[in-house]
C-alpha cells in the first residue's frame, strides 16, 4: 500500500481507503463479514476508514468504533461527517454551530474516540451562514476534537473560494480536504474543483470510484443483471438509471483497455483516479473481503500514457493541461 498527503497538510492516508456507506450490518453473518473486511484492510496497509453519522442511522459509526478499537489509534485515520438529520428536532440537521457540536460529540461517542482525524460537511447548508459553520469547525480543531475539517458534495469552486476568504479574514484553521464523487463516468470535478483545490492546497479524497458498480464489469450489455447485485434492489434506482446503452457501450470499451493492461476494470478504474496527483485517495466500499483484495491492487498500479489517452477518448473527455500558480 502506498500513502499520500492530504493536500498540503502533513496527514498521510492510504491510497485506497475503506468506506462504510453501503456496508451491510444486518444480522450476525453480515456483521462478521464486515469485521473480516476491516481486519483485512488494516492488515494490508489501509489506514483511512471513512464513515458518517447518517450511515445506517449511526450503526456504521458504532460498528467502526467496536472494530477499530482493536487497532493502535496512532495508526488510524478516521473520519465522519455532519449535515443530515440525526433526530426529529428542528436543530437536528444542517451545519449550525449547535448541530455541528452535538453531532461531533455523538460521533465521538459512537466511535469510542477522543478525536476524529477528518470531519466533513456532508452537504452544503443554504439555511446557515457560512461564517458560522467555519467558526464552529475551526473551534473543534482548537478543542482537539477534530484534527482537520473539510467538505463533501455540493461545494463547488465558488463556495470553496468563499470559504477560503472567510478563513483568511478571521484567521481560522484551514479547510484541508474535499470529498467529491469522482470516477470514469462522472468527471465533473475536473472542470473547476481540481484547480481550486490545487491553488488552495486542499486535498481530494474521492468516493464512488466504481460508480455504484457500473465500473466493476458486472453489468454487461446484452447480459442479464447478476443476481444479488445492487441493480436488483428494488429501491436502488441510482444504479439502474446508469445502465443505459451509452454507459454499457463505454464499459465494454473500457474492459478492452483493462484487459490489455492485464487487470480487471475495477482495478483500472481506481488506478485511473489515483493517476491524478491532486487526489489523495479513493474511498471504496467492500461488501466482502474479496472485493477489498481486488481494490487494494489499484494502489501503485501505473496506467501508461497511451492507455490514459484511450480512456479519455472512450469517456469523451479532453484532458486539460493545468498551470496552477
Amino acid at each position: 500500500m502506498k500513502y499520500r498527503n492530504v493536500g498540503k497538510s502533513g496527514l498521510k492516508v492510504s491510497e485506497v481507503a475503506l468506506g462504510s456507506w453501503v456496508t451491510d450490518l444486518n444480522g450476525t453473518d453480515a456483521a462478521d463479514v464486515a469485521r473480516r473486511t476491516v481486519d483485512l484492510a488494516f492488515d494490508n496497509g489501509v489506514n483511512f476508514f471513512d464513515c458518517a453519522d447518517a450511515y445506517s442511522g449511526g450503526a456504521a459509526e458504532r460498528f467502526f468504533g467496536d472494530v477499530l478499537a482493536r487497532f493502535p489509534r496512532r495508526e488510524l485515520v478516521v473520519s465522519s461527517k455532519v449535515y443530515f438529520p440525526t433526530g426529529p428536532g428542528v436543530n437536528d440537521r444542517g451545519l449550525s454551530r449547535k448541530h455541528i457540536f452535538e453531532s461531533c460529540e455523538q460521533s465521538l461517542n459512537n466511535m469510542k474516540l477522543d478525536y476524529l482525524d477528518l470531519y466533513y460537511c456532508h452537504r452544503f447548508d443554504e439555511t446557515c451562514d457560512l461564517e458560522e459553520t467555519l467558526r464552529a469547525l475551526s473551534d473543534l480543531v482548537s478543542q482537539g476534537k477534530i484534527l482537520y475539517y473539510g467538505v463533501s458534495e455540493e461545494w463547488g469552486g465558488a463556495r470553496l473560494q468563499e470559504a477560503q476568504r472567510i478563513i483568511e479574514r478571521l484567521g481560522l484553521h484551514p479547510l484541508t480536504v474535499v470529498q467529491p464523487q469522482y470516477n470514469l463516468a462522472d468527471r465533473y470535478i475536473e472542470h473547476e474543483i481540481m484547480d481550486v483545490c490545487a491553488r488552495l492546497g486542499i486535498g481530494i479524497t474521492t468516493f464512488s470510484p466504481l460508480s455504484q458498480g457500473l465500473l466493476t464489469g458486472k453489468y454487461r450489455k446484452g447480459r442479464p443483471i447478476p443476481e444479488g447485485s445492487r441493480a436488483t434492489w428494488q429501491a436502488d434506482r441510482q444504479i439502474n438509471d446508469m445502465l443505459t446503452d451509452e454507459n454499457l457501450d463505454m464499459v465494454e470499451r473500457l474492459i478492452e483497455v483493462a484487459d490489455g493492461l492485464g487487470v480487471n476494470l475495477a482495478i483500472m478504474s481506481m488506478a485511473w483516479i489515483l493517476q491524478h496527483p491532486q487526489v489523495s485517495c479513493v474511498i471504496a466500499g467492500a461488501s466482502k473481503p474479496s472485493q477489498l483484495e481486488n481494490n487494494i491492487k489499484a494502489s501503485g498500479f501505473v496506467i501508461p500514457d497511451d492507455a490514459m489517452a484511450e480512456i479519455d477518448r472512450i469517456t469523451g473527455f479532453q484532458r486539460f493541461e493545468r498551470h496552477v500558480g
